[in-house]
Order: C-alpha cells, then sequence, then structure tokens
C-alpha cells in the first residue's frame, strides 16, 4: 500500500480523536456543549478532507475522464436508490430476525447535534461521505480487490465500514450500504461515484430525522384529504 494511504489513514484516526483536545478548548472560550462539538467537528474535518485530497491529487489527475463524469452522476444518483433499497432489505431483517429496533443511536445522536447546532449537519453531509469513501472505498476496498477478490474486499472493507460507526445493532445495514458503495467504486472507476450516493444518502437521512414532526403531520393532513375525498 502507497505510503501516502498511510498518511491519509492516519490523519483520519487523529482527527476522529482531535474532538478529545479540541472542544475543551472551544469550550474554555464560553462555547456551549454542543455548539463546541459541531464547531470542532467542522474544522478538523474541513482540515482534514482537504489535506486528503491533497495527498490523492496526483492519483485523482491521472484517472480523471471529464467525459465519463455525466455517467458517474448517473450512477451516484442511480446508486442512491441501490443503496436505499438494500438498506431496507437489511434493516427488515434485522428487525425480523434479530428483533432490532429500526432507530439508530448514531443517527439519532448526529441527528440531536445538528438540531442545536445546524453547522454541523456539513459533517454527516459533506465531510463523512468524503472521508470514508476514501478511507473504506479507495484505500481499504480498493488495496484488497487488487490482491484478492470482489466478495472478500466488499466483505472486509463494508465490515470494517460498519464496525467504525460503532452502531452494532445496525451493523448489517451500514454493511449493505457499503457493499453498495464498492459495487458503484468498482463500476464506475471513480471514487466520486459513492461520494454523490452517500452525500445524498446521509442528506436524505438528516431530512428525514430534523424534520420528522413535520412530515408526519403532512402525511396526517394529506391522509386526512384523501379520505375525506373518498367520503
Amino acid at each position: 500500500m502507497p505510503r501516502r494511504y498511510w498518511y491519509i489513514i492516519i490523519i483520519y484516526l487523529a482527527t476522529q480523536l482531535s474532538g478529545i483536545v479540541g472542544a475543551p478548548i472551544l469550550l474554555a472560550f464560553g462555547m456551549g456543549q454542543t455548539d463546541a462539538i459541531a464547531v470542532w467537528s467542522i474544522i478538523s474535518f474541513t482540515i482534514a478532507t482537504v489535506w486528503m485530497l491533497l495527498l490523492l491529487r496526483p492519483e485523482l489527475e491521472e484517472k480523471s475522464d471529464r467525459s465519463k463524469s455525466g455517467v458517474i452522476i448517473l450512477w451516484g444518483i442511480a446508486g442512491f436508490f441501490l443503496a436505499l433499497f438494500a438498506q431496507n432489505i437489511a434493516g427488515m431483517i434485522e428487525m425480523y430476525l434479530f428483533n432490532s429496533s429500526p432507530e439508530s443511536e448514531n443517527t439519532e445522536m448526529l441527528t440531536n447535534i445538528a438540531s442545536q447546532s445546524p453547522i454541523f449537519i456539513l459533517l454527516p453531509v459533506i465531510f463523512a461521505p468524503i472521508t470514508e469513501e476514501i478511507i473504506f472505498r479507495k484505500i481499504i476496498f480498493g488495496s484488497i480487490y487488487k490482491r484478492t477478490n470482489f466478495l472478500l474486499a466488499v466483505f472486509i472493507s463494508s465490515l470494517a465500514f460498519a464496525a467504525f460507526h460503532f452502531d452494532f445493532t445496525h451493523l448489517l445495514v451500514y454493511f449493505a450500504a457499503g457493499s453498495v458503495f464498492a459495487f458503484l467504486y468498482v463500476r464506475t472507476k471513480s471514487i466520486i461515484t459513492p461520494m454523490i450516493t452517500h452525500m445524498i444518502l446521509n442528506s436524505l437521512v438528516m431530512v428525514v430525522q430534523l424534520y420528522r414532526e413535520d412530515l408526519e403531520n403532512y402525511m396526517e393532513q394529506m391522509e386526512t384529504i384523501l379520505l375525506g375525498g373518498f367520503f
């Protein structure tokens, strides 16, 4: 594995742990706890994302092909529906076979922070998809795929992706999404494709979670209107 890949992994891990030091510094300047976590997360992941992309720049430029941009975007959008379908199947398996709750603790935690400090939305919608696809698809999956085969590479990288979210009740859901992302990467030969899918998927989750009550009220109103129209 190239040395720059190891640098990227170290940067990613350091960024994940940097809040232990960074958030208390912002707290010392009088910032609230939630805002301190949100602001530090955005600062640290902005730096990490730029740094990681710079380290990958020679490789990305070498493989860039503007003629494929339309294909990449289309597959990125189509991949969203594939990932959504795969996650729904995985969620039903978890619910019916393992009696798991459909609620995700990891998602609820991120939503709670975003609801109190909106700037935090940038983390799951922008920075997490970019950094996670670089780590789990570009580096882990890509390195294993070159030496073994697709199935083994998908299994190891998707399992690592799922475990790293520390939401073991929904391990299968994250694994399913990771498998779709890996398929998109291989299908288009561009890491940008799963990034796009990942961004759309996370954006949908955040919108649904943040506006759940409004959406539920809207659905109830629509149901009342439709029933009133029939009767």
